[in-house]
């Protein structure tokens, strides 16, 4: 209970320092509007042309995208502005603040992970749900509810496996701290909106074995249309806690090797 009443208290002073600017919300909104916009014509011009590709329809590929808007609202919320502070170009690290941080009576992964919110984020999620929600309105199949379980457990575990790359890549500027891990993260993220099945095949090694940000959103895209090849869902699962567990190793490991701006 104490650190959820902290989240909350995280939560409500983002919220209260991003209102001071409310010219903010407009500026979000359209250009949340305009990439959503562009992403979903961009769908539509291709498949006026084609019935699917490699297996994707329009439908498939609506729902894949509507996951991966969910994904980056969600990263923008809170995964990305929390970690981005401690390892993003003057960050923490790089300006020696992680001092202040270590000194606190919290566990520093949990506060490196939750201290800032970008409220405005709740624009792309709504965005994302609708997405989703016309994907499945234009599917063949119902959703059933095996189909939604699957769905929910896959998301879960996307949304886990994104938790852990960041904390991971934000981790690796502990020993090089003049290097922004956390851009190569943002190129690869972006080769998430499309299915992992239509990159080449090193490529889709390295996205779904490397840095599997494919299966983040192939995966759930594909247990939504019933699509999702069997023991997928347990593998997905799997990776999710392994990746989890690791990233937090590599975290309190760069911990030990963090050289403090007072040393």
């Amino acid at each position: 209970m104490y650190h959820l009443r902290l989240v909350g208290q995280f939560a409500r002073a983002s919220v209260q320092n991003e209102l001071a600017y409310r010219a903010n919300f407009w500026i979000s909104l359209l250009h949340s509007s305009l990439g959503l916009i562009t992403g979903v014509l961009g769908l539509v011009v291709v498949f006026g042309q084609v019935e699917t590709i490699r297996g994707w329809d329009l439908p498939s590929t609506l729902a894949l995208l509507g996951v991966y808007q969910i994904l980056a609202a969600l990263r923008g919320l809170f995964i990305g502005p929390s970690l981005e502070a401690l390892a993003g170009m003057d960050g923490e690290i790089w300006t020696g603040n992680f001092d202040f941080t270590l000194l606190r009576p919290v566990d520093a992964q949990f506060l490196a992970s939750v201290r800032h919110w970008r409220p405005f984020a709740l624009i792309d999620l709504v965005l994302g749900l609708g997405v989703l929600v016309a994907a499945v309105y234009q599917l063949a199949t119902a959703l059933s509810p095996l189909r939604l379980v699957a769905f929910l457990l896959t998301s879960l575990a996307a949304v886990t496996i994104l938790y852990a790359l960041q904390l991971a890549f934000s981790a690796l500027t502990l020993w090089n701290p003049g290097f922004l891990f956390t851009w190569v993260l943002d190129g690869l993220f972006n080769m998430a909106r499309y299915p992992v099945g239509l990159y080449p095949g090193w490529l889709r090694i390295v996205l779904t074995w490397l840095v599997p940000v494919g299966i983040m959103t192939t995966v759930p895209a594909q247990a939504l249309t019933g699509t999702l090849p069997p023991g997928t869902l347990a593998g997905s699962l799997g990776a999710a806690l392994v990746l989890l567990l690791a990233a937090s190793a590599l975290f309190r490991f760069g911990l030990r090797r963090y050289a403090s701006a007072s040393s």
